[in-house]
């Protein structure tokens, strides 16, 4: 009746989708669902990718033709997102350091922690 339906584990979707979900926040593509900021670190991205693609591997020959194909697409997807973002620069960023003149106008709220390379 359903032939047509995707074959696709409810558990292994959701962890697909959920290290996708990571790693493009990672990339700084989504905001944070927690602090509502777009936050950058490619290095966590990286990992996160890499994890995804252990995951391939780990679990070739066991896929439904469908599950492969998703992993192949999500796979795709971050490694192109993975690459427009390297070629920006490799430094962890927030929304809020986005390219400004002076931190002496800046908000209140603005902490010295988000500068980006700032050392202690």
């Amino acid at each position: 009746m359903t032939d047509n339906a995707p074959q696709l584990d409810p558990q292994l979707y959701q962890l697909i989708l959920s290290l996708h979900a990571g790693a493009m926040q990672q990339m700084g593509k989504v905001a944070s669902p927690f602090t509502g900021k777009v936050e950058r670190n490619l290095a966590a991205a990286r990992t996160t990718i890499d994890m995804v693609d252990m995951l391939k591997r780990k679990t070739a020959g066991n896929l439904s033709d469908d599950e492969a194909k998703l992993l192949e697409h999500v796979l795709y997807e971050l490694r192109m997102n993975f690459v427009d973002e390297s070629k920006k620069g490799d430094t962890e960023t927030t929304s809020e350091d986005t390219p400004k003149e002076s931190t002496e106008n800046s908000s209140p709220d603005r902490t010295d922690d988000s500068e980006p390379n700032k050392t202690d």
